[in-house]
């Protein structure tokens, strides 16, 4: 009846961990079971099962130069000042503009 609507179920073998990531953390599945449906040609994944752990991610913001110098210039304040605003506002130039002259 599924091939007749086009749709089709197989098991995926020997999947050792299922890994979703989001911007705050990663939770990760070890030894699910996976399931592969794939309905007129969408694909869709069926986790079940497994070791659950989540861990929180903190990830690194990069701060380009130009943005350190604009923050600097803009505030008077020294390049290594405006690159720990930049930081702290997760590189909002806005954010680091306001906290350095409010401080």
């Amino acid at each position: 009846m599924m091939q007749r609507m086009g749709m089709s179920m197989n098991t995926l073998e020997e999947v050792t961990e299922v890994i979703i990531r989001t911007s705050g953390k990663e939770i990760v599945i070890e030894e699910p079971e996976v399931a592969l449906l794939d309905m007129q040609g969408q694909k869709i994944y069926q986790v079940t099962g497994g070791k659950i752990s989540e861990k929180t991610v903190k990830r690194q913001t990069t701060i380009p130069e130009e943005d350190a110098r604009l923050v600097a210039d803009q505030t008077g304040k020294s390049i290594e000042e405006a690159r720990k605003a930049l930081e702290e506002s997760g590189g909002d130039l806005a954010k680091a503009i306001l906290l350095l002259q409010s401080g």
